[in-house]
């Protein structure tokens, strides 16, 4: 016997409640909201049996609601709770049977405040726990929705019942289903005692179920879901390919402008220790390029310090500056070592044209008081050579944007990636080394 298709209302046969009749002519059972009553359909909605004691379960939708998801228009027709337990912690979600005169049944869940639409898939396709026990890796399958790789498997039971189902749920009864996801969606290969489906699953965002049903859902979820899509942006592309095209250019504009060797004002002048203080003359040229006052000290396990003071052609101080050469060497167990340098410079940029002056002295210096100078002979400081380098250029600005636009770029790019290890964080799979 099958129910009256005319039908749109009942009185629920054993508490007298009044019932909608909301879904089509699959529905199989109809159970009471107010006495959890388990209602045969087919046989003039005669009591089958009993669920007493269940707390309903918290969701933002009712049965009778209406809503337009993907084009169709679906009405809520039953809710059920189920929960798995996992690493000793509970984990519930509540799956809302919907139904389209048109598009027949799917379902709606609400899964740790996110939404996910799923409708049964007709496909050939199987994961198997066998399989999954089996691979060394993750096992994949492909249909013409993409490919889908394994994600999980879990063991859940039903908690709670109401409403119209296409199917006789009982508390209790157990469903082990193994996952696979792709890039947008997930297969579901349900096993629940002899009976096998398949199920496909996409994420729905809180807006656009607010607007197909017409609600405020005051969802708040705060952890990335397994079918939640990366949230890119209006200009995402843009700006992760205009950042890297831009720090590649820096970097090349950094290269260059470093490697400039400018041309030489001064070369190999010699100044001897006996005759400092000295004044050195610089012909230089104001021309917005960088000049280089370079110093080689003949210092070997010995040090000195200079003092530099520089004049413009007018005999106005431009700075005052120090430099230490020190470069001390020797031997050991590991062989031969040495640290410190006998070089030294200072850079800056001439304002005017004409003839500066360099005074320099060397007011301390000194040799290294070591065991190891008996091994390795120290060497007091004696000469200084001072080479004088304009029209360089500087890349350090150039570098500092190739630096700022490759961390926009790291910072776009890494959203995805960060995003897609949250997708996948919750996977079971386990890789053996």
């Amino acid at each position: 016997m099958t129910r009256n298709p005319e039908l749109v209302s009942i009185n629920c046969t054993s508490c007298g409640a009044g019932l909608d009749v909301l879904g089509g002519g699959r529905v199989v059972v109809q159970i009471c909201p107010y006495c959890g009553s388990e209602l045969d359909a087919q046989d003039n909605y005669r009591t089958l049996r009993q669920f007493t004691g269940l707390k309903r379960p918290e969701t933002p939708f009712s049965l009778g609601q209406k809503g337009t998801l993907y084009g169709v228009e679906f009405t809520i027709i039953g809710l059920m709770e189920r929960q798995e337990r996992w690493a000793g912690r509970l984990y519930s979600w509540v799956d809302h049977q919907l139904f389209s005169p048109t598009h027949g049944y799917a379902w709606l869940t609400v899964d740790n405040q996110h939404l996910v639409f799923t409708r049964r898939y007709r496909g050939s396709a199987w994961m198997s726990e066998q399989w999954v026990e089996t691979a060394d890796y993750p096992p994949t399958v492909t249909t013409e929705y993409g490919r889908f790789k394994y994600y999980e498997t879990a063991t859940s039971s039903i908690t709670y019942v109401e409403g119209e189902f296409t199917w006789r749920p009982k508390v209790g009864e157990k469903t082990t289903t193994i996952s696979a996801m792709s890039e947008d969606a997930m297969l579901d290969f349900s096993t629940t005692g002899s009976e096998r489906e398949i199920y496909r699953s996409v994420y729905v965002p809180k807006e656009q179920a607010e607007a197909a049903f017409g609600v405020d859902l005051n969802l708040k979820p705060y952890r990335v879901h397994p079918l939640q899509p990366f949230a890119k942006g209006p200009n995402y592309g843009f700006l992760r390919n205009a950042a890297f095209v831009f720090a590649a250019i820096c970097l090349m504009m950094a290269f260059v402008l470093t490697t400039r060797t400018g041309y030489p004002v001064m070369r190999d002048f010699n100044v001897d220790f006996r005759n400092l203080p000295v004044e050195i003359p610089i012909p230089l040229q104001a021309d917005s390029q960088l000049t280089r006052i370079s110093f080689l000290g003949d210092v070997r396990n010995s040090w000195a310090y200079l003092d530099l003071e520089l004049r413009d052609p007018t005999g106005e101080p431009v700075f005052e500056a120090g430099r230490m050469i020190e470069y001390y060497t020797g031997r050991d167990a590991d062989g031969t070592w040495g640290e410190g340098s006998q070089r030294a410079s200072l850079t800056f940029r001439p304002e005017q044209t004409g003839n500066y002056t360099l005074v320099m002295d060397v007011p301390e210096q000194g040799v290294w008081n070591d065991r190891m100078a008996d091994r390795v002979p120290s060497r007091p400081f004696s000469n200084l050579r001072v080479d004088v380098t304009s029209g360089l250029s500087s890349g350090l600005w150039a570098l500092a944007l190739a630096g700022a636009f490759g961390l926009l770029f790291l910072f776009q790019f890494g959203r995805k990636h960060l995003h897609q290890r949250a997708r996948w964080s919750g996977t079971d799979w386990v890789d053996e080394e």
